[in-house]
């Protein structure tokens, strides 16, 4: 039986190894990110991927970095067949990517070559692709650059946010790995190089969140899915800090200039952007929990919020 080494950190990688196990594979080491502080007590803890392998027996590897003699020999004394990164945090260097014997491979979560990078499934959202999936490539030493062994899509829908299309790539994440995985082992795929029409998806930033209403409203609503549910987005209002939780693009031409809260029929929140406006749906004031745009409206005592129509 082909020996494993499977490499990832968050709940996206959780999902291949749990299939992984449940299907029999032999997976024989796991590498993940050390335990970091979280929450409100700073408590260390442990990965979703390590939490699991300390569950199912499997030994676990933390290093901050493979570049060192000692971690490449350790790495090298596993003796794998194979091993499958996803999500994992660290860059492999090219004596780690050639000591398993049939390489290295990766779970990406987009259609490559389109959106390489840390954050592929949020810049799907916020670009208005119809369409993204997993692609299974065979890495070298590059970002993302390596050939394409296996691809899965999946559609788009036009109210996704980035944590709904993130749970519906679970699933499909573990049918593809699954599905190319004995293939893989049997050197019975055949890698193709990616094609032309590189993207990347940067690493999401806290400085995203303020939004922009001089930009088109269409987009400024994908960016407020696609940065759900962190960092979120934000904007001012009666000198308070505003978080945006869930908002609706709407087409109409308002005659107001951007950035305007209007009041429609005392039900509807509206501000006007450049192109458009967005129908606030839920919101949320600092101190508070998100709330609807109804009971908002309800509560609100502020004296911004003058055009109402």
């Amino acid at each position: 039986m082909a020996k494993l080494i499977f490499m990832g950190t968050p709940e996206f990688a959780l999902a291949p190894l749990q299939s992984l196990i449940k299907s029999g594979y032999k997976v024989i080491a796991v590498y993940t990110q050390p335990p970091r502080p979280k929450g409100r007590g700073h408590a260390e803890t442990k990965s979703p991927v390590h939490e699991f392998a300390i569950e199912n027996g499997i030994p676990v590897f933390t290093p901050l970095s493979l570049k060192s003699a000692d971690q490449l020999n350790q790495f090298m004394r596993l003796d794998a067949d194979l091993a499958i990164v996803a999500a994992y945090g660290l860059i492999l260097p090219q004596a780690v990517l050639d000591s398993p014997k049939l390489g290295c491979i990766n779970i990406h979560a987009s259609l490559l070559p389109r959106w390489r990078g840390a954050a592929p499934i949020h810049r799907a959202v916020e670009a208005g692709d119809v369409e993204t999936g997993i692609t299974i490539m065979q890495m070298d030493a590059g970002l993302d650059t390596g050939s394409m062994l296996y691809t899965k899509k999946i559609p788009i829908a036009d109210n996704e946010t980035s944590q709904t299309l993130h749970d519906k790539m679970l699933n499909l994440v573990v049918e593809a790995l699954l599905e190319c995985l004995p293939d893989i082992l049997a050197s019975k795929i055949k890698a193709i190089p990616q094609p032309e029409g590189v993207t990347y998806a940067h690493k999401l930033k806290k400085t995203e969140s303020t939004l922009d209403f001089y930009q088109d409203a269409a987009y400024i609503a994908r960016k407020i899915r696609a940065l759900s549910p962190w960092p979120g987005t934000t904007c001012e209002l009666d000198g308070d800090l505003i978080k945006i939780i869930e908002a609706e693009f709407i087409s109409d031409k308002l005659a107001y200039s951007s950035g305007t809260w209007i009041v429609k029929n005392n039900t509807q929140l509206l501000i006007s952007c450049k192109i458009g406006a967005i129908s606030i749906k839920m919101l949320q004031r600092p101190g508070s929990k998100p709330i609807s745009c109804v009971d908002f409206l309800n509560g609100y005592r502020g004296s911004e919020i003058t055009f109402r129509i």
